[in-house]
């Protein structure tokens, strides 16, 4: 960090005039994500459409997978609705074979998607480390040293802890969840079904605070200001709220000063960092938000086949999925309006 300031400072006591010669870039994105980056001389509205219509492509047996295990599902489900015209004791080992059977199918995927979170977790994390100094510099280079100190400090911080809390605290707080779930559903235990409920609302909060505080700090900074299209605005807050589970409505009200930095921006360090950002993004927020939009269809398909044991254990694992889905998209959120300040003194 010492480091850091005193280069800032001395670019300061050089001038923007000296620096303005010396051509400072953003860090190449990871091999997972130059696949999906766009051209370079690309607006962000072309580049972003780029990135998603590839991602779109790229995943599509991802969706083929989700499904299976979604039909997989329902099969058990109408197998156990054909005997519920049996004896009491046998309806009862049949619930509890059919909460074994669909936990053993969810848990395939589930696994998989919980490790390609935290693998995005982490990239976005090593990327963000050699970004911020690239972006912190240009920044400075205007003129901009003590503001993006503070943006890169606040930044780093926020990040940091995080991600230490994802890879370190709630990605095991959510296989806690998933196994009390499914014990809790087996059972019925009382003292489980308080439990499981504790520990999602643990890890909503958790997330709910970092993003309250980081967008607090934020606009205390002052960076965070200007002016989009009324009708862009709110059009986006209304998509972002629905699209992230848990953080969404809080993610649709940053919306704004994603619009204008983004909007105003054609040619600078901030916008090949964003759509690096958001092209090691995409892929995994495809993939568990097919799972989670599939898995909450299923359930409520299992709602209506009539065995209110089995479907709650689905809502159970499809709260899951979606607090999954929050935590990576809390962490690329931090990135995205970091940047967007950042770009607001480099334009």
């Amino acid at each position: 960090m010492k480091k850091i300031i005193c280069i800032l400072i001395l670019i300061a006591m050089i001038g923007p005039m000296h620096v303005s010669a010396v051509e400072i870039s953003a860090p190449d994105a990871p091999d997972s994500a130059q696949e999906f980056m766009p051209e370079k001389d690309e607006t962000f509205a072309q580049g972003l459409w780029h990135i998603i219509k590839k991602a779109i492509e790229k995943f599509e047996p991802s969706v083929a997978e989700a499904l299976g295990i979604c039909l997989a599902i329902i099969t058990v489900m109408i197998l156990l609705t054909f005997m519920q015209s049996m004896s009491i004791q046998t309806q009862r080992t049949a619930e509890l074979a059919g909460v074994i059977a669909i936990s053993l199918i969810f848990l395939q995927s589930a696994k998989s998607m919980i490790l390609l979170g935290t693998e995005t977790v982490q990239k976005l994390t090593e990327y963000e480390k050699l970004f911020l100094p690239a972006i912190t510099a240009a920044m400075a280079a205007q003129g901009y040293v003590t503001t993006s100190t503070a943006l890169y400090t606040g930044t780093a911080i926020f990040n940091t802890v995080l991600s230490g809390l994802i890879s370190g605290v709630l990605i095991p707080m959510l296989y806690v969840h998933i196994c009390i779930c499914i014990a809790n559903r087996a059972f019925h235990e009382k003292m489980l079904d308080s439990m499981s409920s504790f520990v999602k609302w643990l890890m909503t909060w958790v997330l709910k605070i970092i993003l309250y505080v980081f967008t607090g700090f934020i606009s205390i900074t002052g960076v965070i200001s200007g002016s989009a299209d009324a009708t862009a605005v709110k059009t986006a807050k209304i998509a972002l709220s629905g699209v992230v589970p848990v953080v969404g409505s809080i993610i649709s009200d940053a919306s704004e000063a994603v619009l204008v930095g983004a909007g105003v921006v054609k040619n600078s360090v901030g916008i090949y960092g964003l759509f690096a950002i958001i092209s090691i993004y995409i892929g995994p927020f495809i993939q568990i938000g097919t799972h989670y939009l599939l898995l909450k269809g299923t359930s409520a398909v299992s709602s209506a086949l009539g065995n209110k044991k089995c479907a709650l254990l689905l809502c159970d694992f499809t709260s899951g999925m979606g607090i999954l889905l929050a935590m990576s998209g809390t962490l690329c959120l931090l990135l995205l309006i970091s940047t967007v300040c950042f770009m607001k003194g480099v334009l």
